[in-house]
């Protein structure tokens, strides 16, 4: 299976490398990747699902929330939205894609952040009264239509996460003995144990292989290394730290933004790429959280209370780093959509997973196979798709 997905992606890399001359969508069912790769329109103006993630990575960073479960269900809505202003459109009705997008982000952020309905609303005015957009189209009746239809789809996304069990499983107790987590006392994070995911075919499907043996030589230099990082931690490591604080998926959000702004990409492709990312991390996390509850291996420090930490530490079982999962599906989606980039793309995700040795909350592995799960997670989306 891994061997398969690595080469269709590798060949979706290729295609992306090799193509020179973009050439314009003309039909509705457009591979989302594809267009991604392809970099087909080269608008100017910042679409409007930049503009609402963005939006929504203000309030979270205002009132908090589980981020990775409202950026999925944000992202799937702007996305379905655009799809359905596409549809829509006629010799005598041409809905705008932005309006659209916009349309769903409001339904979908007000749920999510109720407090902030005004500033939504606000938003929303402040737009409408620039529509503009990749539609070449400043209709205020355009954009009105595509913002109708936005809320629409916007409303039937937040039915659908109503049933998607985020949070609502519980692990159990943890197994008691030599190398086992243990709670702090407080609630044990869930996080996705349980979920429904979005192209995952079962709960275990991303279950990684065991961690290193508690004891053994390998597990001995993990831990070694966790403990002489924290001895000599450096300002530029703290720093790194507390830049991924508290969610890799809050600033991946960010880059790819900036990456769609940079490459011009269209309301079209910036919707499909925040869609499918944002959901390839969602399943990361599911896959991820199967596999901390499966071994329930304990923190580097509650194996040697002499390491110290340089941020808070969750309450949930070590192996694999969450963040890592997380890092590995932004990594891999971007890396297809945006093939340039793919360098600079994988040093941020080796940042990101390195973080959180240098705050001594996880050894080595934990970071591997979490970017590995992640990478995994982004390979299924691409096969599978599903989010139309």
């Amino acid at each position: 299976m891994q061997r398969r997905l690595a080469a269709l992606a590798l060949s979706l890399l290729t295609l992306a490398a090799c193509t020179d001359a973009p050439t314009a969508a003309t039909s509705t069912d457009t591979s989302p990747i594809q267009a991604s790769v392809l970099e087909l329109h080269h608008s100017t103006t910042p679409t409007s699902a930049v503009r609402w993630n963005r939006k929504g990575i203000a309030f979270f960073k205002a009132r908090g929330g589980n981020a990775g479960r409202i950026n999925a269900y944000l992202s799937i809505a702007q996305y379905r939205a655009v799809l359905a202003a596409r549809r829509a459109r006629t010799r005598d009705a041409h809905p705008s894609l932005a309006g659209a997008a916009a349309g769903a982000s409001v339904v979908v952020l007000k749920q999510f952040y109720p407090l902030d309905a005004s500033a939504i609303d606000a938003e929303l005015q402040a737009q409408r009264a620039t529509p503009g957009g990749d539609d070449d189209d400043d209709d205020l009746a355009a954009f009105d239509a595509g913002v109708a239809i936005g809320r629409d789809v916007g409303a039937a996304t937040l039915v659908y996460a109503q049933g998607d069990n985020f949070g609502a499983t519980n692990p159990g107790a943890p197994p008691v003995g030599a190398g086992y987590w243990f709670s702090n006392g407080n609630p044990t994070a869930r996080g996705g144990l349980g979920a429904r995911p979005f192209f995952l075919r079962s709960q275990s499907e991303l279950r990684a292989g065991p961690p290193p043996a508690f004891g053994s030589s390998a597990y001995l230099a993990a831990l070694a290394e966790v403990k002489s990082i924290a001895l000599a931690r450096t300002p530029e490591q703290v720093a790194i730290v507390l830049k991924w604080v508290p969610f890799s998926g809050v600033l991946f959000n960010g880059i790819a933004a900036d990456l769609i702004d940079k490459h011009h990409s269209s309301e079209f492709e910036a919707a499909a790429i925040f869609a499918y990312s944002n959901a390839a991390a969602y399943d990361a996390i599911i896959g991820c959280f199967d596999t901390k509850f499966t071994y329930w291996f304990i923190r580097p420090t509650q194996a040697d209370p002499s390491i110290t930490l340089a941020t808070g530490l969750p309450n949930h079982p070590s192996y694999p780093s969450a963040h890592s999962c997380e890092t590995g599906a932004w990594q891999g989606i971007l890396s297809i959509a945006f093939p340039r980039e793919r360098a600079t793309v994988s040093a941020t995700a080796d940042e990101a997973s390195i973080s959180r040795v240098y705050g001594g909350l996880h050894y080595r592995f934990d970071g591997e196979a979490g970017l590995n799960i992640g990478r995994q997670a982004a390979l299924l989306a691409v096969v599978r798709r599903g989010l139309e």
